[in-house]
């Protein structure tokens, strides 16, 4: 069965679109969410592996992870005193297995002036304007056009089982790290998915209410939750379905699947 969850909420301004999103557009909202996908795993498993070296207090403020070709590296570390340099006590780097770290500990801190500094000054710069539910979050960089940052805050995973999706935000961050430059709220309420509710469900369904398409962190909801079912998501034009390989495809306009549904 499907299960029907809605974020419908009243008085909510829907952006209006003529026609549905392109393929194009839908291939960019999957890329980013399985590079969100990607980032989450990368940290959790580098986290894991810099705690079992102990790190010493006071040194790691925030972990920051950057792909380069097939291989994540996280850093952690923290901003200096003046904010010129992020100071890299940790550096974690994927082995040929995705879920393994090598640890290599930088005593001194390693100076960094790049991007691990900017994607350092973003997320404060984010953080300082983000307004999100009385619950822990996790946040995520990745690059975006012209050396410009994308900051995700996204609620994080409090019990085994249960995978929640929206109350989240993406930003668009100056290459400095400095400015906000687009601030996209990707949803409202926050839902939780259980298998152990339902343990027949064969998919899942939401209701966007900002936008006509889905979002990057629909795609990572679909990509990171267990056991993987896609997601039907539904907005006041049109709905989609995201496959469990984060593919986007467009399905029909709402008023077809109202039809559909016999409502």
């Amino acid at each position: 069965m499907i299960t029907l969850t809605l974020l419908l909420l009243a008085g909510v301004a829907v952006a209006q679109r003529t026609s549905p999103p392109s393929k194009a557009e839908l291939a960019q909202i999957t890329e980013r969410g399985r590079q969100l996908a990607q980032y989450d795993v990368a940290v959790w498993y580098a986290s894991d592996a810099v705690v079992a070296a102990k790190p010493t207090e006071g040194s790691v403020a925030r972990y920051i992870g950057k792909k380069e070709g097939a291989t994540w590296t996280v850093m952690f570390g923290r901003l200096n005193d003046k904010r010129d340099k992020f100071l890299i006590a940790y550096e974690a780097t994927q082995s040929a297995n995705p879920k393994e770290f090598t640890v290599k500990k930088d005593d001194p801190p390693k100076e960094d002036t790049g991007f691990f500094l900017f994607a350092a000054k973003a997320i404060e710069t984010s953080l300082a304007d983000f307004k999100g539910a009385a619950r822990p979050y996790n946040v995520a960089v990745l690059p975006a056009n012209s050396n410009q940052i994308y900051v995700y805050a996204v609620p994080a995973q409090t019990k085994e089982g249960v995978f929640p999706l929206g109350g989240d935000t993406r930003y668009l961050v100056s290459a400095d790290g400095s400015k906000i430059q687009e601030k996209r709220q990707l949803h409202i309420s926050i839902i939780e998915f259980s298998p152990t509710t339902n343990e027949n469900v064969q998919a899942g369904f939401h209701t966007a209410v900002l936008d006509d398409i889905p979002e990057d962190t629909d795609v990572f909801h679909v990509l990171s939750r267990r056991p993987p079912v896609p997601e039907y998501v539904g907005t006041k034009q049109f709905v989609f379905r995201i496959e469990t390989d984060g593919t986007i495809n467009y399905l029909m306009t709402m008023e077809a699947f109202k039809k559909m549904k016999g409502n």
